[in-house]
């Protein structure tokens, strides 16, 4: 045999090869590689918008956040002033009914003073009108006198 003769035969048995390949082998296997191609770009695909959902999520998640540290900041503020409110006004209160109270103090010392000096003039004059009658009822005599004066200033 001639190596040209076996060259060429093997040329188209290679021809028929590929010719047999390319019809009835590769379209098997052109399926499966172009699915496998879709799901990998669907996947790649879901990837890239499972980023996208994700970074917006943290953005959403963070906007919460802010907006739920500025709210409670506000009820913070908006409860210290309603404090302030009402301790000013606790204040103002306790001012007044102190202001009442003294008002009320002084008037009772004053009728207290009022009624024992009214009470002292009463005794006073009672003491005056023992004196007298006493002094009276005795004979007089300034040792006598002298005596009962100081008795009487004894018992004021």
């Amino acid at each position: 045999m001639n190596i040209n003769l076996t060259l060429i035969i093997q040329m188209v048995v290679f021809v028929i090869l590929i010719w047999f390949t390319m019809n009835y082998v590769w379209p098997l296997l052109q399926g499966p590689l172009e699915e496998r191609q879709r799901k990998i770009a669907t996947g790649l695909a879901a990837a890239e918008e499972g980023r996208k959902e994700l970074a917006d999520a943290q953005t959403r998640a963070e906007n919460v956040v802010r907006e739920a540290r500025e709210r409670a900041s506000q009820i913070i503020d908006q409860a210290q002033r309603r404090a302030n409110e009402m301790i000013e006004e606790a204040k103002a209160t306790a001012n007044v009914d102190g202001q009442r109270i003294r008002a009320n103090a002084q008037a009772e010392a004053q009728q207290e003073v009022l009624a024992l000096r009214d009470g002292l003039r009463r005794n006073v004059a009672g003491l005056a009108v023992a004196a007298a009658s006493k002094v009276l009822e005795r004979e007089v005599d300034p040792k006598a006198h002298a005596d009962l004066l100081a008795q009487l200033a004894a018992q004021i």
